[in-house]
């Protein structure tokens, strides 16, 4: 019976200084590189965005933070890696809606479990306005619904692809004006505004960065904001949801997430070193220039916004008829 009980204590104390332990090397972290594993391809707003936060947190913490292009498959590629690393805290995703929300339902069977992921916080989003060309008989948003309402699926939108918030932001618009606009998918900006500015299509969700110049110099309409509220970057432009669609509201966001097992310790720390970037006034205009707005959540917070933002997304989905891959 002693030895046993001996057995037990000296088994206690040893899981008392492995948890001890665990907690320190947590406190302490990082103790030496962290990746941020981005899944679309450098350059894009996900990976300028994550170069700026990957900069700011190797000042702070001392340790560099190294970004890391997956890109491909919808960013299906870049999040399973992610979720196959170790829970060390050493390699984090920046994320978005088509990792943690559109994927499920635009795939037969994900590769990763977007479920799985430790939230860590919420950083940014990137404001999308709805286009027109001038050349077109409305100038404003009720306008042009009573236009198409009066000439059924005559319009078009375009949209930075199949399943992306360009794309749902059109299908939202639709169910809640009760119009019939066609839509017609393009790979970016790239494609889509020359496709604009030509006539082949009539309007365009496009992200504000890229759309803003066009409205400035008088070659495109801005119908309306996507989001909530209107954007630091263009003021005057009034939000859609303002213009009769309340609760209307949905555009790219940016979320950095941690493998599971991440321990909390970690989480907490690195949500906090998030949170004062956020704050920094000097930190927020960095994000300005490379077309994004400061959005901080914490992990509770973060998760909440995911399990909204699901049964919303599954419903536009279904209703644009997309067929499962």
């Amino acid at each position: 019976m002693f030895i046993r009980s001996l057995q037990a204590g000296v088994a206690g104390v040893v899981l008392l200084f492995a948890s001890l332990a665990g907690a320190q090397s947590a406190v302490d972290w990082p103790t030496h590189a962290v990746k941020i594993i981005v899944p679309f391809q450098a350059g894009a707003a996900t990976d300028l965005i994550s170069r700026q936060f990957g900069q700011a947190l190797a000042k702070e913490y001392g340790q560099p933070f190294i970004i890391e292009n997956r890109p491909g498959a919808a960013a299906m590629i870049g999040s399973d890696a992610a979720s196959r690393a170790p829970g060390d805290g050493y390699t984090l995703l920046m994320t978005g809606p088509a990792s943690m929300v559109t994927n499920r339902f635009l795939y037969k069977k994900l590769s990763y479990d977007p479920d799985a992921f430790e939230k860590v916080s919420l950083v940014a989003f990137t404001p999308n306005i709805l286009l027109s060309s001038p050349s077109l008989p409305f100038k404003t948003l009720a306008e042009m619904v009573e236009y198409a309402k009066a000439n059924p699926g005559k319009l078009t939108y375009a949209s930075f692809g199949t399943g992306t918030t360009s794309h749902l932001a059109g299908e939202m618009l639709k169910l809640l004006a009760k119009i019939d606009i066609v839509h017609v998918p393009y790979k970016g900006a790239s494609e889509a505004i020359p496709a604009l500015l030509g006539g082949q299509v009539s309007m365009y969700f496009d992200t504000i960065m890229t759309g803003l110049p066009f409205v400035k110099n008088g070659k495109l309409r801005a119908l309306g904001v996507s989001n909530s509220k209107r954007s630091e970057m263009a003021p005057e432009i009034p939000t859609i949801a303002e213009q009769g669609y309340p609760g209307f509201d949905i555009a790219p966001w940016y979320g950095i997430v941690a493998t599971k097992g991440t321990p909390p310790e970690v989480v907490v720390k690195l949500n906090a070193s998030i949170e004062r970037l956020l704050k920094d006034p000097a930190f927020r205009e960095k994000l300005v220039h490379t077309g994004a707005e400061a959005l901080f959540a914490n992990p509770v917070d973060f998760a909440a916004m995911v399990k909204t933002e699901i049964p919303r997304t599954e419903k536009l989905v279904q209703q644009s008829g997309v067929i499962l891959q």
